[in-house]
């Protein structure tokens, strides 16, 4: 995804089918209930218009101001109708996929939402192609029919079965075609939705919602509105608002020092609580396999035994994540740990030593670890700090570490320049195929030129394929094994949601799930 944070696993055909051709009440009235809230957050909000934002501050945006034909229901990872009354795949081979709208269905300015709509958002969006925008997610549409007002299907170029999380995301936020231009962004900062929220303003310091009176839906907003105040990382401002009561809750941003420190603190006679959600939240170490030190496969495994993520998620990320041992996080369908069971827990020094013998590779290796902390947080730097003291102390590597800022970083990557470097992933939807098809698909994120045909030619065409998520977990398996076998990246950590909040405040659970959406509507201030 967009690149930062996030149980249940997905539900066999059957029961998502029926998921899906349910739900058809139309739930009008939603003049919200209770007082306003107001947010802190580290993360801009790089783009009103859903064809461009594909960066966590865009979606928390789209989420609440647009709709999509499908969302997650909270605590849930499989798709149910939004602005769809009914959806569902045509056919045995997944490739055609047809919606029907809910009656009703208006945007905040009074227009009627139809299909027509829908076709125009999917289309602008694929047509803009913007490089920061998602039309990658869309890639498989092949052409969209609308029958009529309420019908909508989507003609597939191949079998997709995660098209409906895909489109259930950011990815698939509905515009009004008579306020966005077809084929270009919207630049004015306004954005025109049919979601719980409309946008009142935006700037570089703040953002402020109301409750979409026109909306259609089964959510309820539970306050009258929302306020963002933007700190743009800076996480002590971030933490001194909290304290003082500018903020009613902080969610992204904190360091992980200072989530520890106010979950036990006391401002004033009242104590701030830190609530804790699942977290999808994923970083790897990455090597670029052309590299003439780490593109040797003994280097790499040498890597693996030596890396003590216990220690990093410790010392690094004070306990706010969990050690990763494969590229599917834990709590996505699919899930093993073949990096664990391959190389240990904890570092194994001899069998590093033993792996670079038997290769031919003898003397320390050297080796410069390359980190972005304008992208990733300023964490990054302390932990390939703390990994390369780790391969250092094994007296068999001499690394050190690169820090470069994030626009240099990524052209220097898809240079080639770089042999090791860091990339963080925070999931468009709960499937393993977004942890694995993007990084080992054509044109993947990674730019490190590994590519493994059996991946790229059997495992991935078959897992797309097939509707029953949990039948795709055997080839799942296989493609982790491949990858801890391989070792074109290695995983660190897996990072756990946090909101730390006034007492007063209720409802965060619901936005800190697996689905990665924030639900404004869900959060009320007593």
């Amino acid at each position: 995804m967009r690149r930062n944070q996030w149980l249940a696993a997905p539900l066999g055909a059957a029961t998502a089918a029926a998921l899906l051709s349910g739900c058809g009440s139309t739930d009008g009235g939603n003049a919200g209930s209770g007082k306003g809230v107001v947010m802190g957050i580290s993360d801009k909000v790089k783009s009103t218009d859903p064809a461009a934002g594909y960066d966590p501050g865009s979606w928390l945006l789209f989420n609440n101001v647009f709709q999509s034909l499908l969302s997650f229901p909270k605590g849930g990872t499989t798709p149910e109708p939004d602005a769809a009354q009914t959806c569902a795949f045509e056919g045995p081979d997944s490739k055609q996929y047809k919606c029907v709208l809910r009656s009703g269905l208006k945007f905040s300015n009074g227009h009627s939402l139809t299909s027509k709509d829908v076709k125009f958002s999917f289309e602008r969006t694929l047509k803009i192609n913007d490089e920061a925008g998602p039309a990658v997610m869309l890639s498989s549409i092949a052409g969209i029919d609308t029958p009529d007002d309420k019908t909508v299907v989507f003609r597939l170029k191949t079998s997709d079965a995660t098209f409906p999380s895909k489109i259930a995301s950011g990815a698939g936020s509905i515009v009004d075609h008579a306020e966005y231009p077809a084929d270009k962004l919207r630049t004015d900062g306004k954005a025109i939705g049919s979601g719980v929220y409309k946008l009142d303003s935006i700037n570089d310091k703040s953002a402020t919602f109301s409750v979409n009176d026109s909306y259609t839906g089964k959510a309820k907003a539970k306050n009258t509105g929302v306020t963002l105040k933007f700190f743009n990382g800076d996480q002590a401002a971030l933490k001194s608002v909290l304290e003082k009561g500018d903020v009613d809750f902080a969610f992204r941003g904190l360091a992980a020092k200072d989530i520890a420190a106010l979950a036990s603190s006391k401002t004033g006679d009242q104590k701030v609580d830190v609530v804790q959600g699942t977290g999808a939240e994923v970083e790897h170490m990455v090597f670029n396999v052309n590299d003439p030190v780490v593109g040797k496969l003994p280097v790499r495994k040498a890597i693996a035994y030596l890396v003590d993520r216990e220690a990093l998620v410790k010392d690094v990320y004070a306990g706010t994540a969990s050690p990763l041992y494969s590229i599917v996080p834990a709590g996505i369908a699919g899930h093993t740990t073949p990096f664990f069971d391959r190389y240990g827990g904890s570092p194994q020094p001899e069998k590093a030593r033993a792996v670079l013998k038997a290769g031919g590779i003898n003397g320390k290796v050297k080796l410069t670890l390359y980190s972005t902390p304008s992208r990733y947080g300023p964490s990054t730097d302390q932990q390939f700090q703390v990994i390369a003291k780790q391969l250092n102390d094994s007296g068999l590597f001499e690394a050190d570490v690169k820090s470069v800022e994030y626009e240099q970083y990524e052209k220097d990557i898809q240079d080639g320049k770089y042999g090791i470097y860091v990339k963080g992933w925070v999931p468009d939807y709960p499937d393993a195929d977004n942890f694995t098809q993007p990084f080992f698909g054509p044109d993947n994120v990674l730019h490190n030129n590994y590519d493994n045909k059996e991946i790229t030619g059997t495992i991935i065409p078959a897992t797309s394929a097939k509707s029953d998520r949990t039948a795709a977990n055997t080839d799942y398996v296989r493609l982790q094994d491949i990858v801890a076998d391989e070792v074109p990246i290695l995983p660190l950590w897996q990072g756990k949601q946090y909101a730390v909040t006034r007492p007063n405040v209720t409802g965060l659970q619901w936005s800190l799930d697996a689905s990665t959406v924030f639900r404004f509507w869900e959060i009320s201030k007593g």
